[in-house]
């Protein structure tokens, strides 16, 4: 009887929760036709922020504060649906680690095109026919992707958003561990298994492909073969899983970044990525970070990519705490144009939370 009683309980509140999704639904397209007569889009990542830090403060449990989110992504992802159709480019095909990273930062409910390189998702969107694109930028293990890095020397594109993903690669196949002959993955997951293939798969031939999904599309055509993909790949796809968690590192981490072709507005707790080239002269690097020190402007990462066009001529991208807008971030932006010889500012956008 008790139980009779609880899923009663279950259905009336039930009944609250979908009354209240669609009153806040009915809110939301009133503020999306307020975005479009004033031409702002109807995605704002500061605002996306705003909403996950209220929800979190509100949240007693016992639901995990990632649970939470996660309901309140689809929320969300369904409200930006019904107020404009909102495309998202990731590097495919379905099932890769970027699809993940898009589907957890914009929910189920957009429209997702798969692309088969970094390229050409900048080109999408410089092209104007997705909105947003995803695009993997550093793993905690294997550190930067320099072709995501190179693109941004010669597009218009703006970083409007980031995301973390945690990591968890699984070895795939039609065939046992014992059969297999050949690893398809790309050349990062190798990176990041290659204490577990050294040890388990010594023997085999390991071939890079541009994705893992890729890799997985492969495997399904070939026996003896496999792939380093994720779970999500193996329903896809249709293989098996011979072994779970074969990354090196149980705390694998991967960063992408969000970008389109608009500036977002600035937050309370914003990072700016910039890119710069310095002059031909010894100390130039060193001249070129005083004024960030001078103004106790933190930096989060700093990286350097050949320029390609020089000799010994080296870009340097740096992540830098604050929006270039703030007076005292411009300020050193200022002094660091003076110093160097190329600067670029690539976006400014909240930083992630988690």
């Amino acid at each position: 009887m008790k139980l009779k009683t609880l899923r009663q309980q279950i259905d009336e509140l039930d009944k609250k929760i979908i009354h209240l999704l669609n009153q806040r639904t009915d809110v939301a397209l009133q503020i999306g036709e307020i975005k479009n007569e004033q031409g702002i889009s109807v995605y704002v990542p500061k605002r996306e922020e705003e909403i996950y830090q209220h929800i979190i403060e509100l949240n007693k449990g016992p639901l995990e504060e990632k649970a939470v989110k996660a309901i309140y992504r689809e929320i969300m992802s369904a409200a930006l649906s019904l107020q404009e159709k909102t495309t998202i480019a990731y590097l495919g095909p379905a099932a890769t680690f970027t699809h993940l990273a898009a589907l957890k930062k914009f929910g189920s409910s957009m429209n997702y095109i798969g692309c088969p390189s970094i390229e050409s998702i900048f080109k999408i969107i410089e092209k104007k026919e997705a909105d947003y694109g995803v695009v993997p930028i550093e793993n905690s293990n294997e550190g930067a992707v320099n072709y995501t890095l190179d693109m941004f020397i010669d597009s218009d594109v703006k970083i409007c958003s980031e995301i973390f993903l945690e990591i968890s690669h699984s070895l795939l196949s039609k065939s046992s561990l014992a059969q297999i002959k050949k690893v398809y993955s790309n050349p990062q997951v190798f990176g990041q298994c290659r204490s577990w293939l050294n040890r388990n798969l010594a023997n085999a031939e390991l071939i890079e492909v541009s994705s893992t999904a890729k890799a997985a599309q492969i495997v399904t055509q070939e026996d003896k073969s496999s792939a380093i993909a994720n779970d999500l790949a193996a329903q896809v796809y249709n293989l098996k899983i011979v072994k779970k968690n074969i990354q090196d590192s149980l705390h694998n981490i991967t960063r992408f970044l969000i970008i389109g072709k608009d500036e977002v507005s600035s937050s309370d707790n914003d990072k700016t990525s910039i890119v710069f080239s310095v002059k031909d002269k010894a100390g130039a690097l060193y001249e070129c970070l005083l004024p960030f020190k001078k103004e106790g402007i933190n930096l989060t990462k700093i990286e350097s990519r050949p320029s390609k066009k020089k000799i010994w001529e080296y870009y340097f991208f740096v992540d830098l705490e604050g929006h270039y807008k703030q007076k005292k971030v411009g300020r050193v932006l200022q002094e660091l144009k003076k110093r160097c010889s190329y600067l670029k500012i690539l976006g400014a956008y909240p930083k992630s939370r988690e």
